[in-house]
């Protein structure tokens, strides 16, 4: 071949090279812009920020709410959220935080099912570039940009203080949550140092203290019932929430003991503060959770605009002491439920008080 020729084809090649460049450029260029961002080389001129929120569960009533109130927080700060539920499920959410991570979020805002395995889930979007929120749950050992929750110890330290100054009698029972969340070993915390005192003076006598898997109400019941079967009277029940605390006041129903033995529970489910009202359990521990909700949606903005956050307590995961926005718990009951929970709009008045005759 003549030399001619082979300059004139690489000339060809070469043409036909810028030629597809030309049009990848002109095809693209709508989308792309110079600058940089955390993910990659090219900035995004439409910034809407998107928001992934990865729930461990909505088995229980107040993790809809927080689901329906966080999406309304953020589309209110005009951003984007898609929200995947893993029921419960570890692998499942390891599949849906990869989901998330594919529709190219900003934040990942996270329950976790197991405290210790979302930490994986926290890693893929950290090699992303993407936030995370540890919502009202702790990973483990992830180094989480933020975990939000109430004070979980502060919770523990209500339901111990309402059991022991309302209860008539010495035998005392515990059902706490999951072991596999870190909320109930706090809550643990907390109502060990109030409880501790009493224990060891054996003015009160702790009967049994269970962990109910997955936070099963069913578990309650059985644990409740078992005790009654064998005869063993129970003037007190410190409930990790109130789901718990409903599994426990089935049983005690149908011995006609619903209302004698006092029973504490947390989150302020309707049904809880309809019995509050009606008088089958003592109190349940108000999280407003459109407080959680707005803090956590504005700290979400935030992180994605890669904005400075002042926080200034921590928490330690396990290996990373990590940046703890507290919020305060309140207790509910019968006296400050209107001036709580129904002045919040949190529940409405007519439905807390739909089956009693107030």
């Amino acid at each position: 071949m003549k030399l001619g020729e082979i300059i004139k084809r690489c000339l060809l090649v070469m043409l036909s090279i810028l030629f597809i460049f030309l049009a990848y450029r002109i095809i693209r260029g709508p989308k792309e812009a110079s600058g940089s961002n955390s993910r990659g080389n090219v900035e995004i001129v439409d910034d809407k920020i998107k928001v992934g929120f990865s729930l461990g569960t909505l088995k229980e009533e107040r993790w809809i709410k927080d689901r329906d109130i966080l999406m309304a927080k953020i589309k209110e700060l005009g951003a984007d959220i898609i929200v995947q539920n893993a029921n419960n499920d570890d692998k499942d959410q390891l599949k849906q935080v990869r989901y998330l991570l594919e529709q190219d979020i900003d934040v990942l805002i996270i329950v976790p099912n197991d405290n210790k395995k979302a930490a994986t889930a926290v890693e893929l979007a950290k090699r992303q570039g993407v936030k995370v929120i540890s919502y009202d749950r702790l990973v483990f050992d992830a180094n989480v940009d933020v975990y939000i929750s109430f004070d979980n110890i502060a919770v523990g330290e209500l339901m111990a203080q309402w059991a022991i100054e309302n209860m008539v009698g010495e035998n005392l029972l515990i059902i706490n949550g999951a072991e596999t969340d870190n909320n109930t070993k706090m809550i643990k915390v907390g109502y060990d140092a109030v409880l501790d005192e009493s224990l060891q003076a054996e003015s009160i006598n702790l009967v049994a203290e269970e962990w109910a898997p997955n936070w099963m109400k069913e578990y309650a019941y059985k644990v409740t019932d078992e005790l009654l079967q064998k005869q063993v009277k129970i003037d007190a029940v410190i409930a990790g929430n109130d789901g718990l605390a409903e599994g426990v006041i089935e049983a005690l129903s149908e011995r006609r003991l619903a209302g004698d033995t006092i029973v504490v529970g947390q989150d302020a489910d309707l049904v809880a503060c309809q019995r509050v009202v009606e008088g089958t359990q003592l109190m349940t521990v108000y999280k407003p959770i459109e407080k959680l909700a707005d803090v956590t949606a504005k700290l979400a903005i935030q992180l994605a605009k890669g904005e400075r956050i002042e926080i200034h307590d921590t928490i330690y995961d396990g290996r990373y002491f990590v940046p703890y926005y507290i919020l305060e718990p309140i207790a509910v009951d019968i006296n400050n439920m209107e001036s709580t929970i129904i002045k919040d709009g949190f529940h409405m008045r007519d439905k807390v008080y739909r089956n009693s005759n107030e």
